[in-house]
């Protein structure tokens, strides 16, 4: 199984991306690789300058490794309510090339964000628009207050919260019928 992982944000040190990282993690023996934005920059979304340059390689680029990808894992960062605006320029991008950009692929949605909503707002709108575009969500789930509850050596540190993702894993795991993960 291919599995392609990426926190949807540009930043350097992305909580998104760690969070992402940790989730796939749990597949064993999957080929997995882990996506960084910041290879997929991309002017300004705009119909006329979609009409000056056309379709930019990043956007070629990053939907051929939307399509190898047998499962996404993408972890949202959330600014004033919704992703941000860098990965939603990417998505603008990628909706006009291939509008059916998901299409067939399984998808676990995550968010995260310093903050005790865990960027609830961000992984909201994206359940409600990523199936539009052929995601099927096979899961999804928000970690509040990131600098808390996660450090590098364990993962997830908080108990409750760890239990809520294991149960996360583990009913996403069965939904695909996968048999080779680290277990929980």
């Amino acid at each position: 199984m291919k599995i392609v992982a990426f926190g949807a944000s540009y930043s350097k040190n992305s909580i998104n991306k760690k969070l992402a990282i940790y989730a796939a993690s749990f597949f064993k023996k999957s080929e997995i690789e882990i996506l960084d934005l910041n290879d997929y920059l991309l002017p300004l979304f705009t119909v006329d300058v979609e009409k000056e340059i056309g379709v930019p390689q990043a956007v070629k680029n990053f939907i051929a490794k939307l399509d190898e990808a047998d499962l996404l894992i993408i972890s949202l960062a959330e600014h004033n309510g919704s992703y941000t605006a860098a990965f939603k320029n990417l998505f603008d991008w990628t909706s006009r090339f291939k509008m059916k950009m998901f299409e067939g692929k399984k998808m676990l949605l995550l968010s995260t964000s310093p903050g005790p909503r865990g960027g609830l707002s961000a992984l909201e709108a994206a359940m409600s628009r990523f199936p539009r575009h052929g995601a099927e969500i096979i899961g999804y789930f928000s970690l509040p207050k990131f600098d808390e509850n996660f450090s590098a050596e364990e993962g997830i540190s908080n108990t409750a919260i760890k239990q809520e993702f294991d149960y996360f894993i583990s009913t996403a795991l069965q939904n695909m019928k996968y048999e080779n993960y680290a277990g929980i």
